[in-house]
């Protein structure tokens, strides 16, 4: 059974494009904020562990579980509320909510309150991803589309260096500056003043949310006004486009296995394994995704609307695909590099391909679901990514440590296994997924098969 084409909208009804892009602006700085807020931790595991006497198996649940169990799971009443309600507000509230529960892991002094700060950092980031998709979908035309996605999405490798950057250059000052005293909470560790330096900064975003207005919701299957559609209808679509939609999540959740075990992992491996000190990997590997990721969001932004205009509606799926092809190799190999130097040369490939996958994987959803159901959609997905990635990526590498090698310096050789592993999946799900993409692209623009080339 096919829907019928979704409902178009001429060009002119769409915000000016200075101001859509401001949108996409906006959002992207609080999409960087987000990832400063949640990546900090990784540059701060042998302080944090040292201080509380954990091991890498309770640290990966700070740096996955913790964050993940509301992140994935509040999505989606949060993905429902932004189909019906104010995106904007969504956004602002959940922008000052994360900043102040960053700031709060500052605070903790034991395992169990970081672990309920962390909770609370990922209650906040639920709020962004289904509502900003939304909103940049209903700015942009769908010929532009991909690239204003694209764009948004360059926010995880500009969080993840400027985390790194930043990070490193924060936990020197403290390391050197007198210890932090504050009334009634008392002196703070380093690590802890590095939470409340990288917390707090955040609620300036939150206001400046508050200056983007809601667009008009397009691409509807009904018109404009009438009542929303209930949440039955969302769940018989899905299972109408089961296939389409489980291939993509699935082969998007495995490259979120890899990133996420990169993100939290790679600083402490060239700490053990070369003995780099946090400040130099930061600011190596912070230079590495800060330039790398937006140049491969870009450049695969770019492509892919090329393509499409050229006819070939499943350009940001097959974009995927390719990118895949050279990001899993360099994450296998890049662990197991005889230097750093070579290390940090196979991350260039590797980062460029994931942040491709990253952009392409999530603009690639807005186009083939009505806005009806953009937001759930969009919350579900982040859902299944971030139920796997947050949890096995950490986990997984922490687990083979641990538990099969049981020694710390093994922990290169962990990182290549979950790669090897994760990424033998992801390009299975992501071939089987092509072909499902491009026919329901077909049925969504009501195009004959004929005008979607397969080449």
């Amino acid at each position: 059974m096919h829907d019928v084409p979704l409902t178009r909208t001429d060009d002119d009804g769409y915000p000016s494009p200075a101001y859509a892009w401001y949108v996409v602006v906006v959002l992207t700085l609080a999409y960087v904020v987000a990832f400063i807020d949640r990546q900090i931790l990784a540059l701060l595991v042998d302080p944090i562990r040292r201080d509380l006497g954990l091991s890498d198996f309770q640290m990966s649940w700070l740096l996955g579980l913790a964050f993940a169990l509301f992140y994935t799971f509040l999505g989606l009443p949060i993905g429902r509320l932004a189909d019906r309600y104010s995106r904007r507000t969504i956004v602002a509230v959940g922008i000052a909510l994360w900043s102040v529960m960053t700031a709060a892991c500052g605070l903790a002094r034991t395992f169990g309150q970081l672990f309920l700060a962390r909770m609370g950092v990922g209650v906040g980031e639920a709020t962004l991803g289904p509502s900003a998709l939304s909103l940049i979908s209903d700015c942009f035309p769908r010929e532009r589309r991909g690239r204003a996605l694209a764009f948004y999405n360059m926010g995880v490798s500009l969080g993840v260096g400027i985390a790194n950057i930043l990070g490193g250059i924060v936990i020197g000052f403290v390391s050197s500056a007198p210890a932090l005293s504050l009334p009634v909470v008392g002196e703070l560790r380093p690590w802890q003043a590095v939470f409340l330096w990288v917390g707090l900064p955040g609620l300036v975003i939150a206001l400046l949310m508050l200056t983007v207005r809601e667009p008009a919701r397009r691409d509807r299957l009904t018109p404009a006004g009438t009542d929303a559609l209930p949440l039955s209808a969302t769940v018989a679509y899905l299972r109408r486009h089961l296939a389409t939609y489980a291939t993509h999540f699935l082969g998007l959740s495995v490259v979120t296995i890899i990133g996420y075990g990169f993100f939290f992992w790679i600083p402490t491996m060239f700490v053990r394994t070369w003995q780099w000190t946090i400040p130099q990997i930061s600011l190596a590997y912070g230079l590495v995704t800060l330039i790398g990721g937006p140049v491969g969001v870009l450049a695969s932004g770019w492509l892919a609307d090329r393509w499409y205009r050229a006819g070939r509606r499943d350009s940001l799926m097959r974009v995927c695909l390719y990118a895949a092809l050279a990001f899993v190799p360099a994450s296998v190999l890049a662990p197991l590099m005889p230097t750093p130097e070579l290390a940090l040369l196979m991350l260039v490939p590797s980062t460029l391909g994931g942040s491709a996958i990253t952009a392409c994987g999530s603009a690639a959803l807005m186009m083939i679901t009505p806005n009806e159901f953009r937001a759930q959609v969009s919350a579900l997905y982040y859902f299944v990514i971030n139920l796997l990635g947050l949890t096995l990526g950490p986990s997984a590498v922490a687990m083979v440590t641990d538990f099969g090698f049981g020694d710390d310096g093994a922990l290169r050789w962990s990182l290549a296994i979950v790669c090897a592993a994760a990424g033998a999946v992801a390009l299975g799900f992501l071939r089987v997924h092509l072909g499902l993409y491009r026919d329901r692209i077909t049925d969504v623009e009501g195009l004959t098969p004929a005008e979607t080339p397969r080449g």
